[in-house]
């Protein structure tokens, strides 16, 4: 079987496939009115924690099936950034303003500048020295986490989702900015030349 096909990518298409699927969840009752707004957010969030048990599954598989593939290296990553982005995207549309919008431009704009950095460092055969750590697993959980609650919405069993929701998210930030300055770090003496 050619290693785009094999299961722990075939969970990652499914992860990308699920993205567009959230955001027609999540905009549907602004066209169809007979739709129930109240809805919309609990569905996404379901899709979405779905996605992300998909992100969990195919690392899993890959390592106890050796499967572990170049493909599924870069793709399982993009499909990650394209969930945690789009799902940022949605929330800061539904909540103008900086209090979303400030946590959300930092964690795409280090998501973009580990990315070429990774891409820089690998040109320069250093690409371990920036290699995902501990830290950046906690983010992502931090992250998947904060934008399943966040999109939620609605209080649940007396549990303000999106409050806690939003709580994780500024953890991710913060978890996101450390990260990124360990990435930083690792790479300086190869970022000035030395």
């Amino acid at each position: 079987m050619p290693a785009r096909l094999n299961l722990p990518n075939t969970l990652t298409w499914i992860r990308i496939i699920l993205i567009p699927l959230i955001v027609l969840v999540f905009y549907l009752p602004h066209y169809w009115p007979f739709i129930p707004a109240y809805w919309a957010g609990p569905v996404a969030a379901i899709i979405f924690s779905l996605a992300g048990i998909t992100d969990w599954l195919d690392g899993y598989f890959a390592r106890k099936l050796n499967q572990v593939s170049n493909f599924g290296a870069f793709l399982d990553p993009v499909a990650d950034k394209l969930m945690i982005s789009t799902a940022l995207v949605l929330l800061v549309s539904r909540h103008p303003g900086f209090v979303v919008a400030i946590p959300a431009a930092i964690i795409i704009g280090r998501e973009i500048a580990v990315s070429a950095l990774r891409e820089w460092m690998s040109e320069l055969g250093r690409r371990h020295h920036v290699s995902v750590s501990g830290i950046g697993k906690y983010k992502t959980t931090a992250q998947i986490t904060a934008l399943i609650m966040m999109l939620w919405e609605h209080t649940l069993w007396f549990v303000p989702m999106y409050e806690i929701g939003y709580g994780f998210l500024l953890a991710a930030a913060v978890l996101t900015l450390w990260s990124m300055w360990k990435y930083l770090v690792a790479a300086w003496p190869h970022l000035r030349g030395d």
